[in-house]
């Protein structure tokens, strides 16, 4: 049932009409990508010591000293010149510390790998404007968008790249961004990123610095891997996700929500293959909530996965999400679940679980 006919199904609501993703096909320009690289709205406020680190996994409060220590250690790049990025420009290589120009964190999902991402280049002391953070996927899109030599002088005007979700699943990407990388280490860029896992190594929750160091190629000496151990944070302690909502409720509840969107699931999944994944961030724009009817299993890979980035888009800008049909934990297949990319579909459960905690304040009693 569409979001029009569920409205249309009930008795009049006063309200505005709300918002449709499926009605949205974003254009984002080249300079709004670059712009962009800074860390979204959930980890704009987060600081080394807004991490709360669990008292069992002594693994999180070491991972607290070395970031700290590592951001202290930037302080010398890049001091040189103006201090004003050339987006389009170079700049003289300055000198480079001795020691490792890169950390890995390594861990499952949860644990706050972004986080300390996040708080790693709050705490660098660099002006904001010489720093950049982006998921892998938006890296490869700015390489898109500018091809890869302006992409190097782009960003070897910074002291710092954060790189998250550093995406080992997929090869020729990884082969792009690893050269990339190797370019801005010559330019003396200090690199940061977490990783997901490689298509097969299933193990027990856990990513592999090995793999990381392997597909990165000849950087391997440049990384220290930083292994993080831990349980899913966003389940530690919490109740149980709240179960579904009715259709009656979720486009109520849409209707009297300011700026919130309403669709139908199928058909915003047939929506999401018409869009580009690099422009799920602007989709969510101005968004304060999402609403969904009529959950069901996601049909096959491809849809999965771009299902996970809108996931991740919604909650690195802390949108919540109300839902009818089935609950989030029933969104894969027990295949894919035991598939290759079985933790970017965890990922996604968690995180979609997460804000569904978040929605249960828009449906009235």
């Amino acid at each position: 049932m569409s979001s029009s006919t569920a409205a249309r199904g009930h008795s009049p609501i006063t309200e505005a009409a709300p918002l449709s993703l499926c009605a949205r096909e974003p254009h984002v320009p080249a300079d709004r990508l670059v712009a962009e690289m800074v860390p979204p709205p959930r980890f704009d406020s987060v600081r080394f010591d807004t991490y709360i680190p669990d008292p069992n996994q002594p693994s999180q409060s070491e991972a607290v000293q070395v970031l700290s220590g590592f951001a202290a250690g930037l302080g010398g790049a890049h001091a040189s010149g103006s201090g004003k990025r050339r987006w389009f420009g170079g700049r003289a290589k300055p000198a480079v510390p001795a020691g490792p120009r890169g950390v890995y964190l390594d861990g499952g999902y949860g644990v706050g790998k972004t986080h300390l991402l996040a708080s790693l280049w709050h705490a660098a002391p660099a002006a904001r404007e010489q720093k950049a953070f982006g998921t892998f996927v938006e890296l490869t899109n700015l390489v898109g968008a500018l091809g890869f030599q302006q992409t190097v002088q782009t960003l070897s005007g910074h002291s710092l790249l954060c790189i998250d979700e550093f995406e080992l699943d997929d090869p020729g990407d990884t082969v792009l961004v690893s050269t990339l990388l190797g370019k801005l280490v010559d330019a003396g860029v200090a690199l940061a990123a977490t990783s997901n896992t490689l298509p097969g190594k299933l193990g027990e929750g856990r990513f592999a610095a090995a793999d990381f160091l392997r597909e990165i190629q000849g950087l391997s000496a440049h990384f220290r891997p930083l292994r993080i151990d831990g349980e899913d944070y966003r389940h530690r302690g919490l109740p149980e996700a709240p179960a579904p909502f009715s259709d009656d409720q979720v486009t109520r509840a849409a209707y009297a929500t300011p700026d919130a969107s309403l669709d139908d699931f199928p058909h915003l999944l047939d929506h999401l293959a018409r869009v580009h994944p690099s422009r799920y961030g602007a989709l969510t724009d101005g968004l304060k909530a999402v609403c969904l009817t009529d959950v069901q299993p996601v049909p096959d890979q491809s849809t999965a996965l771009r299902l996970v980035v809108l996931a991740d888009r919604l909650y690195d800008r802390e949108v919540p999400v109300l839902a009818s049909g089935l609950p989030f934990d029933k969104l894969f297949s027990e295949e894919m679940l035991r598939g290759g990319y079985r933790k970017k579909y965890f990922r996604a459960i968690s995180r979609l679980t997460a804000l569904a905690r978040d929605a249960k304040g828009l449906v009235g009693e």
